[in-house]
């Protein structure tokens, strides 16, 4: 039986909440961002075709009717960096998927899929009508890519300034002795067993800073080159980092990768600023990530802090932060870490948590404003289940593994709610992802 809350909460949410149309525009979104400068729009999961085409249409019109500059995403630097000279009408790969080639981690269908396919086709297209000043740009915030960072310097350096790329070889051989396993690196070094490589990267990083800032003397071209070498130097010195802390403490490493998203958030601004223009950049990234982890459990009761919270702290109301969420379908996920993707169906939300709220309503899609006053906001105060999927998705122990207390109104500016999803589409679907969607009319019972 519903309780008198969840009914007043209900009445209180019809009447909030913004209908979509599934070819909406999102003109009340829109409204709601205005003039700010960073948008961070989220996802309930890793592999939902809706989030990503939603996001696509989203940051569609934020660059084409607000001018702006970047996408940033939840990928890694050098990875997503060919992308962005595939949308600014360089590099060398002529077809988007040629571009995405870089995201060969797992799990590779979070960014090598069709929707994110579509996004960047359009983003080309779009940078090839606009002068070269006004290009959007495509850029990764996470810091897994160790390795391929390092040689990225080194190319770099090999190009520039041969004599430099040597010293810095002899740096990043310090990392030789533990293979190409960055988890090995941080077993050994986060337990005690060896020496690591602190010194060595954080020498790499001044000796970096120091030719970027040279650089912006000289022409774009140069600036641009130098800015990506030394985000690849910065992502090493904070990899590095997060390894040697990831078999001390869960909190500690959560923590590292959010600050130095933030804080190649926060590089990017700078560079893209560099003009003099204040750049408008959007995100792309987990809930997870783009909620305020103040009004979470994780945030009160765990000490995790993230990149919504951070972004909140600088920006204050310039920034706006864009949840998602759904009541159930099926979603692109793996069944452990390094696991084939599969498409699996979507338990139907449990009683006790915001998704089911949002399903309740009876509305099939909608935006639901979170910012400002409202009866809605008042009954969604208190802290009720959320749930999260990642790249592992396990109904069995949905409970324990996706769901977690958070009060909605404190962490998001907006929520979309799209009742029923469906899984994104791989760029490598195979005989396994195609057979593993359960029938819809499972679970039984539920």
């Amino acid at each position: 039986m519903r309780s008198a809350i969840d009914s007043e909460a209900l009445r209180a949410l019809r009447a909030a909440a913004i209908p979509l149309a599934e070819d909406d525009d999102h003109a009340a979104l829109m409204e709601l961002i205005g003039d700010a400068h960073v948008v961070l729009l989220g996802e309930a999961s890793h592999g939902t075709h809706e989030f990503y085409r939603e996001r696509a249409r989203i940051t569609q019109r934020l660059i084409a009717d607000k001018g702006f500059d970047a996408v940033a995403i939840e990928g890694d630097w050098p990875d997503a960096y060919r992308v962005n000279r595939f949308v600014r009408g360089a590099g060398d790969d002529d077809f988007a998927v040629d571009a995405l080639a870089g995201f060969k981690r797992f799990p590779t269908w979070m960014w090598r899929n069709t929707d994110v396919i579509d996004f960047i086709d359009w983003q080309r297209a779009h940078n090839a009508t606009q002068p070269q000043e006004r290009r959007s740009g495509f850029y990764g915030l996470d810091l897994y890519s160790l390795h391929a960072s390092m040689d990225a310097v080194l190319h770099y350096l090999d190009r520039a300034d041969p004599a430099a790329a040597r010293r810095a070889r002899e740096r990043y051989a310090c990392f030789d002795q533990f293979g190409d396993d960055s988890q090995n690196y941080g077993l050994l070094t986060g337990l005690g067993d060896a020496e690591g490589c602190q010194q060595e990267v954080v020498s790499m990083l001044v000796d970096m800073r120091r030719r970027t800032a040279a650089a912006t003397l000289g022409s774009d071209a140069d600036a641009e080159a130098a800015f990506d070498a030394e985000q690849n130097a910065r992502l090493v010195k904070n990899a590095e980092e997060y390894y040697r802390s990831m078999y001390l403490s869960d909190v500690s490493s959560w923590n590292l990768r959010d600050r130095h998203m933030a804080e190649t958030l926060g590089a990017l601004e700078r560079h893209l600023g560099r003009h003099g223009r204040r750049p408008k950049i959007v995100v792309w990234a987990h809930n997870s990530h783009l909620g305020d982890a103040r009004a979470t459990e994780m945030g009160e009761r765990r000490g995790e802090l993230n990149l919504g919270q951070l972004v909140r702290e600088r920006h204050g109301r310039d920034a706006v932060l864009v949840g998602f969420s759904t009541h159930r379908g099926s979603v692109t996920a793996a069944s452990d870490w390094g696991a084939p993707a599969e498409r699996k169906q979507v338990l139907p939300s449990r009683h006790d948590s915001h998704e089911r709220l949002m399903h309740d309503t009876g509305i099939e899609r909608f935006l639901l404003p979170l910012r400002g006053a409202g009866r809605h906001l008042v009954a969604l105060r208190e802290p009720r289940l959320e749930r999260a999927i990642g790249v592992i998705y396990r109904p069995e122990t949905e409970r324990q593994s996706h769901y977690f207390f958070a009060r909605l109104p404190e962490q998001f500016d907006a929520l979309i709610h799209i009742d029923t999803t469906r899984a994104v589409e791989p760029m490598e679907r195979d005989a396994q992802w195609d057979a593993t969607e359960l029938p819809e009319t499972y679970p039984a019972g539920v």
